[in-house]
């Protein structure tokens, strides 16, 4: 039903964008490849590094797979909803204009 949903509003000239949090993600270093000098790799401590967590923001537009990303250490109503309101805005003005219903008699 919400997979339609997401069809028929598109459709019907309706912009669907949907929101979601994931997280809370550990912020340590993880191994990877660096560009220290062969036979010298750097070192990293043994202990548990608590650097804290990080959560990530999206806003999805299923009709096109655009997505807005933003990476945050906390997700209270005051970061959400200031960071929903600035790319709403931004997302209402780039959307087309919309035609008139009813004639302006």
């Amino acid at each position: 039903m919400i997979e339609r949903a997401y069809r028929s509003a598109e459709a019907m000239g309706l912009a669907v964008w949907c929101q979601d949090e994931a997280g809370p993600f550990q912020t340590v270093p993880h191994a990877a490849h660096s560009w220290q000098e062969q036979e010298h790799p750097q070192k990293h401590p043994h202990e548990y590094i608590r650097n804290g967590t990080a959560k990530l923001m999206t806003l999805f537009h299923p009709h096109d797979g655009q997505v807005q990303v933003k990476g945050v250490e906390s997700t209270t109503n005051v970061i959400l909803h200031t960071w929903l309101k600035q790319e709403l805005l931004e997302i209402v003005d780039a959307l087309p204009q919309a035609a008139p219903l009813l004639s302006p008699e």
